[in-house]
């Protein structure tokens, strides 16, 4: 059974919605949307950026809206100001010209990008991976697990896919490092001042325009090289649209996957009796991918406390209703999956960790036309480390209390900001020394 503590809001009317927002909010927001779910379900409120916007948080609403075509991923459909639309979106994407993204177009050009990206975003170049992935997670620990201690944002969670995103776009190892202080950077500051976090993807478009341009001259074995020989009927990626993908991909592929990762694991170090379940299945099956309820646990953990809070923007580009609320024409519409994946009307006992579940069908990785092109390598990505870190740190507890920890804030994302943990210090692996380097 989940500790999740008892709603706070539990003596609220209906006709006093809880505080959304606050730092209390982004430690435990479900009780807030417990009370939207059965009081508002479609509720317009004020964002912290003075951006007004929708939040749909019944499953069934949530499932309709993300594959409703009258709700559009281009942000010149908001009908506010340039101003306010400014404050939409990921920070910085639009000073530095890589808005024309999966994220931010509608059919008919998302579906002509999506289909280029697909062909060199294959399951079989995810499953060739994985050797890689293993490789760095065994890497990681190895640089923690003599010292008895770690916070595994940082030293673990943070680095793994930062560092597989790079090695699967083929970014050298050498530049990596670089990728990986530009990701702090909006990572720590996504909800926050925007100042540092436009200044470094601004660095990474440069850098991604100039790597492109070398793999045009000398293409290899890498996903950019991929987007650049990706054709269809004559039609071919532009150099802003594939620095745009491959700033995408980069940006949705890491911190979704530092999220999954941390959130999971603190998951299964706050429910004891899921975790000892967990790892008797992996003693069973020591072969990673094997265990039947590593897989169905991970899409669990997926719904239980996922790495995305709300799916990205949406906009009406006409008057529509949705769960019985009028949304007009330019109006943004923030799909909160956070909500939908707790919703008892489509789940039983929606706020219980149960890593057998079998249908569970949850929003975590989205619905409909943008559902997320990464997800077979985030859920690679999270089973690795997971596996690898209760297979390797098998006393593996929390340093700190649960009420210290916290959470970062912003819309999007959900995650972590440390996870500091403690174990009995243990020998690094035995490939450790013959491994490449990050």
């Amino acid at each position: 059974m989940t500790d999740t503590p008892a709603c706070p809001h539990s003596a609220t009317t209906p006709e006093s919605a809880p505080e959304l927002f606050t730092w209390e909010f982004a430690s435990d927001p479900y009780p807030a949307y417990a009370w939207l779910r059965e009081h508002r379900p479609v509720h317009r409120t004020a964002l912290p950026s003075g951006v007004e916007a929708w939040l749909v948080t019944r499953y069934g609403d949530a499932r309709q809206a993300l594959a409703d075509a009258r709700l559009s991923k281009n942000p010149a459909n908001h009908a506010e100001s340039p101003h306010a639309r400014g404050k939409t979106g990921i920070p910085g994407e639009r000073k530095a010209e890589l808005m024309t993204h999966l994220l931010n177009i509608d059919p008919p050009d998302h579906t002509r990008l999506r289909r280029l990206v697909s062909k060199a975003f294959t399951p079989r170049r995810v499953a060739e991976f994985a050797p890689r992935v293993q490789e760095l997670t065994d890497r990681l620990i190895d640089g923690f697990i003599e010292e008895g201690k770690a916070d595994l944002i940082h030293d673990f969670a943070f680095p793994l896919p930062i560092y597989a995103i790079c090695d699967l776009l083929g970014v050298p190892r050498e530049d990596q490092d670089d990728f990986r202080d530009w990701a702090g950077m909006m990572i720590r500051h996504g909800g926050g001042p925007r100042g540092g976090v436009a200044r470094s993807v601004k660095k990474m478009r440069g850098y991604l325009a100039e790597l492109i341009h070398r793999k045009r001259e000398n293409p290899g074995d890498d996903l950019i090289s991929g987007l650049i020989r990706a054709s269809d009927h004559g039609e071919h990626l532009t150099e802003n649209e594939a620095a745009a993908m491959a700033f995408i991909l980069l940006f949705a592929g890491f911190e979704t996957t530092v999220n999954l990762i941390g959130n999971g694991t603190y998951a299964l170090l706050r429910n004891p009796e899921q975790r000892a379940r967990l790892e008797a299945s992996l003693e069973a099956s020591p072969v990673p991918g094997e265990s039947a309820l590593l897989a169905t646990g991970l899409e669990e953990l997926l719904r239980f406390d996922g790495p995305v809070e709300m799916a990205t923007w949406r906009y009406a580009t006409e008057p529509l209703t949705l769960g019985g609320e009028e949304i007009a024409a330019g109006d943004p519409v923030l799909v909160v999956l956070a909500a939908a994946d707790r919703d008892p009307e489509r789940f039983t006992d929606p706020d219980t960790l149960d890593l057998a579940r079998r249908d569970n069908q949850h929003l975590g990785y989205g619905h409909g036309i943008h559902y997320c092109l990464g997800a077979p390598l985030a859920r690679l990505e999270g089973q690795t480390a997971l596996a690898t870190l209760l297979r390797r740190l098998p006393d593996l507890r929390l340093a700190e209390e649960p009420t210290d920890l916290r959470w970062r804030g912003g819309l999007i994302m959900r995650g972590l900001r440390t996870l500091p943990v403690e174990f009995e210090p243990g020998n690094r692996s035995e490939k450790s020394d013959t491994l490449s380097t990050l």
